[in-house]
């Protein structure tokens, strides 16, 4: 592909292709919540040997992201894509050979490598598309996550009628059509393209994993641990806990579960859309504010109350209803779904090189989330004997989550604006805002002397103010990052040349410590971008530096 903006056709066809290439992937990788129930009966297994079983591809797909998203980077996500599926294929149809337990897990081992391809497509359809698209295109792409829903809707009807065995050929053979249709219609990625025309090598092992050295990256893991971990964690426990909580039969608490699934995913892609629009950093606020609020109604367990009245002992409960518990349970999961993508709308903005690296390790803290925390539920019940105990770990997480965003977010402003009192840029920050106002109003009567040979500069009122604007976003003038009682004065002026008619838009500073004081900013210029570079302007037409 030729160096400059993708074909619109071949955007389209890398993004849909890898969300239903996704979509069969999870489907296949959850093939074990419906067929383990059939082989557990098959071999006599146990709770805790049927847990194991189901978690074994879970853990397996989340250990190998990492590597798979690395190989994503260094050789392109369409091979490595093709390669995945085509593995993941062959080894849920050898599953039909096993005959015992550990020929079972061994074979959930091969099947887990389904789930690896996430970070693959992460990594290849974030380079299909500009940074300001890229919330939107890779929530599209995670809302495959339906295919667990798929797996539960579909998987018991063939598995009634003809077997496990057929479920697990059924499955596989999907799986490798797909793998054929998403290798011949799909192409490589612009930036590989670009590599192999001009014969760059792929960078070492060493070099990729670099990133894995900063916090922020852990960080993020532990978002994602909470949004994505807890999620599949919920919908593989909700079962089991409105059997318990609420009495319901298995087929009224498996649907129920399944409309907590579906939407859960659905609307990632919608949660794409209002990072692209407003940032993903403030759609974490909202997820992790959210579901602090919904975890603690949640954990709150039914309690009975007595007090003393005027007439005697009085007595009442408080306990939360069925439809209580689904309204709030799917406000949570809604959340959630907006969380996953703008966690991933932060990794290439920071790390536009490293996708593949850094997003398949955020990928596997979440997928062992996933893992992990059905069984710390199961362990709070026995040593607390309260349902509700799995909120209580749920509330913990999330509140950690939100308080160390927040603190690092502030740590992240006061760097920035420690950087920009410090800039070169800075001319006389001792001056109060008056001698500031005078300086600009000489400088505008220069500059238009220079430009226009006009020496009438006595002009006032509106007008004036209007043209001095204008001057000082067309000049060379350095934002000014001096401050006063009224704010910095690169907000002021930014807003000027927002009432100048010039471009508003921050997308040519992405990056600078002055960024931050810009509010309203559009697509492509989030805070998070704005911390990453030097390059300072208020408009596409304007150069770094100036304006």
């Amino acid at each position: 592909m030729q160096a400059g903006a993708p074909d619109k056709s071949d955007q389209s066809r890398a993004l849909w292709l890898s969300t239903i290439a996704f979509t069969v992937c999870f489907a296949v990788w959850t093939i074990f919540a419906i067929i383990g129930l059939q082989i557990k009966a098959d071999i006599g297994l146990s709770d805790t040997q049927f847990g194991l079983l189901a978690g074994t591809p879970i853990l397996a797909g989340s250990l190998i992201r990492p590597i798979l998203g690395i190989w994503a980077d260094q050789y392109g996500g369409r091979v490595i894509y093709t390669l995945t599926m085509l593995s993941a294929a062959m080894m849920t149809a050898l599953l039909t050979f096993a005959d015992s337990y550990p020929t079972f897990l061994l074979a959930a081992l091969g099947v887990g490598i389904a789930g690896g391809s996430f970070s693959v497509g992460v990594a290849y359809v974030a380079k299909w598309f500009p940074k300001e698209r890229q919330g939107m295109a890779l929530g599209i792409f995670g809302a495959g996550n339906v295919g667990a829903a798929v797996t539960k809707f579909a998987a018991p009807v063939i598995m009634i009628a003809y077997g496990w065995h057929a479920v697990a050929l059924v499955w596989a053979a999907v799986l490798a059509v797909t793998a054929v249709i998403f290798f011949l219609f799909t192409k490589d990625d612009p930036d590989l393209a670009r590599h192999r025309a001009s014969g760059q090598k792929p960078e070492p092992l060493s070099a990729m994993l670099a990133p894995l050295k900063s916090v922020q990256v852990w960080r993020f893991s532990l978002y994602y641990f909470f949004v994505f971990g807890a999620f599949v964690a919920l919908a593989l426990w909700l079962p089991r806990y409105l059997i318990g909580v609420y009495g319901l039969d298995i087929a009224t608490a498996g649907a129920i579960a399944a409309l907590y699934s579906i939407p859960a995913s659905i609307f990632r892609a919608y949660g794409g859309h209002l990072a692209d629009k407003y940032g993903a950093r403030r759609i974490m606020y909202w997820t992790f504010m959210v579901s602090v609020a919904c975890t603690f109604v949640l954990s709150y367990p039914p309690t009975q109350y007595v007090i003393e009245g005027i007439h005697g002992p009085m007595a009442f409960s408080i306990r939360m209803s069925l439809v209580g518990f689904i309204v709030v349970t799917f406000v949570l999961g809604f959340f959630m779904s907006l969380g996953k993508a703008a966690v991933y709308k932060h990794i290439p903005i920071y790390y536009p090189d490293r996708v593949g690296a850094v997003g398949g390790t955020v990928g596997l803290v979440g997928g062992l989330g996933g893992f992990v925390l059905p069984i710390a539920f199961g362990a709070l019940n026995d040593l607390t004997g309260v349902w509700q105990s799995c909120f209580w770990l749920l509330f913990l997480i999330v509140t950690v989550s939100l308080v160390w965003m927040h603190f690092a977010i502030r740590e992240m402003e006061k760097s920035a604006a420690a950087a920009a009192s410090r800039s070169r840029h800075c001319p006389s920050c001792r001056k109060c805002s008056r001698s500031m106002a005078r300086r600009r109003r000489v400088r505008w009567r220069r500059t238009v002397r220079s430009r226009t040979g006009d020496r009438r500069t006595r002009t006032s009122g509106r007008v004036a103010a209007g043209r001095l604007r204008a001057v000082i976003c067309g000049s060379r003038l350095p934002v000014c990052c001096c401050r006063s009682r009224s704010g910095w004065y690169g907000l002021s002026w930014w807003r000027s040349c927002r009432r100048s008619g010039l471009p508003s838009t921050t997308s040519n500073c992405s990056g600078s410590p002055l960024c931050r004081v810009f509010p309203g900013q559009r697509s492509g210029s989030s805070t998070d971008s704005c911390l990453q570079s030097s390059a300072v302007g208020c408009g596409r037409r304007s150069r770094p530096g100036h304006c």
